[in-house]
């Protein structure tokens, strides 16, 4: 039992040894494709190769398009703009010989014109050459289409008129500024061209510095995670900044994808439609717009008949309706109440609410109420006085006027009969 017991635990031992021994294989599989670039142990180096079919996926980069490269967590893949340019194109690609990386470059035809060379370095040492229309115009978005298809056919018919082998060339293209118009890209993909955007640039054509453009490489990678690099050959603020930028993806972890289109004996590799996205849906994350409404296909599209009467259980026979009688009561409501007489809306001359109004008969109405209310004077002067002053309120509310100009003219009078009798006194 104990001897049994003994080989058990050797075998599980063992078990365990083995896979932690193969899972730091795994782990350490770019760092062995870097031990493979010669005199440079340290090196990035290139972590896979991703074969496309452009005729599956047509348009790629989120910067305009839905889909971009299925490329997984911390993977990169590096495309340059606008060269060959000799003086800084050859040092681009002494950097990226000596980090053993492969890139993808976009050609346009007159720097392929002036400088076939350039695009021959660039077969040799294994990138990927795509095309870049003809001049680098900025107004694809608006141009005319034939005018277009021939920015096009120039631009790829020089690149590979460059090349020893034409078959070497790409069936990528990207539009010039990234400014896209339907029409353009539908020639493209008509022909089988792939259609490339980025997933983020480092505004390298600006008039930035180098440590600016490897700032923004880096800050927008890591917003993102992965994707599609936009850079330009033909700037010497590139050519500063390129290794700083390869040394951080280094440092963080980041791996260097190679592209390339897929062949008759290079078949694409073997994807999903949800790694074409940047960041595929899951279900831990809740999607936010409604799913779009799907073109039912209805097994009958004739128009049913409107429903007739008979339908409804309504009688068609025309019946005269009863209503109900007046009772007499009702009838003689009217008869039985007495009419009003004259009387009830007479207003007597004089009265209060006749010298209510107006402001100067509401003043001799308070008065006159006020002396109405007071205790009846005695005998002698004051009963004089009190009786004077009845005596003028009642003259000035009958001859109080009926418009304002007269108020005031005639309001003062009261009050100087008043006062003189108060002066007699």
């Amino acid at each position: 039992m104990i001897g049994s017991s003994v080989v058990v635990r050797t075998r599980s031992w063992t078990v365990l040894l083995l896979g932690v021994f193969f899972g730091l294989l795994t782990v350490a599989s770019p760092a062995a494709l870097a031990a493979d670039c010669p005199g440079h142990p340290d090196a990035l180096g290139t972590s896979r190769t991703l074969v496309v079919d452009p005729r599956e996926h047509p348009r790629i980069g989120t910067m305009q398009y839905r889909e971009t490269l299925p490329l997984k967590d911390h993977e990169v893949v590096l495309t340059f703009d606008d060269g060959p340019l000799p003086k800084y194109s050859n040092q681009v690609l002494q950097i990226l010989a000596s980090e053993c990386i492969k890139a993808t470059f976009f050609i346009i035809g007159q720097q392929a014109k002036a400088n076939p060379e350039g695009v021959r370095k660039l077969v040799a040492a294994g990138h990927t050459v795509g095309t870049h229309s003809m001049t680098h115009p900025l107004t694809m978005n608006r141009m005319p289409i034939d005018k277009a298809e021939t920015e096009i056919n120039g631009g790829i018919e020089w690149t590979s008129a460059a090349m020893t082998d034409p078959s070497k060339l790409a069936p990528f293209f990207r539009i010039p500024g990234l400014m896209r118009a339907d029409g353009v890209e539908d020639y493209l993909i008509s022909r089988g061209i792939q259609v490339w955007s980025a997933d983020f640039p480092a505004d390298d054509w600006r008039h930035v510095s180098p440590d600016r453009v490897y700032q923004l490489a880096i800050q927008r990678l890591e917003a993102k995670g992965k994707g599609i690099l936009l850079l330009h050959d033909i700037q010497p603020r590139t050519v500063a900044a390129l290794p700083k930028i390869i040394r951080d993806l280094k440092a963080r972890g980041y791996r260097i994808v190679h592209v390339v289109p897929a062949t008759a004996d290079q078949p694409a590799t073997p994807t999903t439609p949800v790694e074409w996205l940047l960041h595929p849906p899951t279900e831990t994350t809740p999607i936010a717009r409604w799913p779009a409404v799907p073109n039912f296909v209805f097994t009958q599209t004739a128009s049913l008949p409107a429903p007739a009467l008979a339908d409804l259980n309504v009688r068609t026979a025309h019946q005269p309706v009863v209503l109900p009688r007046r009772t007499m009561a009702q009838a003689d409501v009217a008869a039985t109440l007495p009419a009003p007489g004259r009387d009830l809306f007479a207003i007597p001359e004089g009265s209060i609410e006749v010298l209510l109004s107006t402001t100067l008969s509401r003043r001799a109405a308070t008065r006159l109420a006020m002396a109405a209310e007071a205790p009846r004077g005695g005998k002698g002067k004051a009963g004089k006085i009190k009786a004077g002053k009845i005596q003028a309120a009642h003259t000035a509310a009958r001859a109080a006027p009926k418009h304002a100009a007269q108020v005031r003219t005639t309001a003062p009078r009261p009050t100087r009969l008043a006062t003189s009798v108060k002066k007699r006194a």
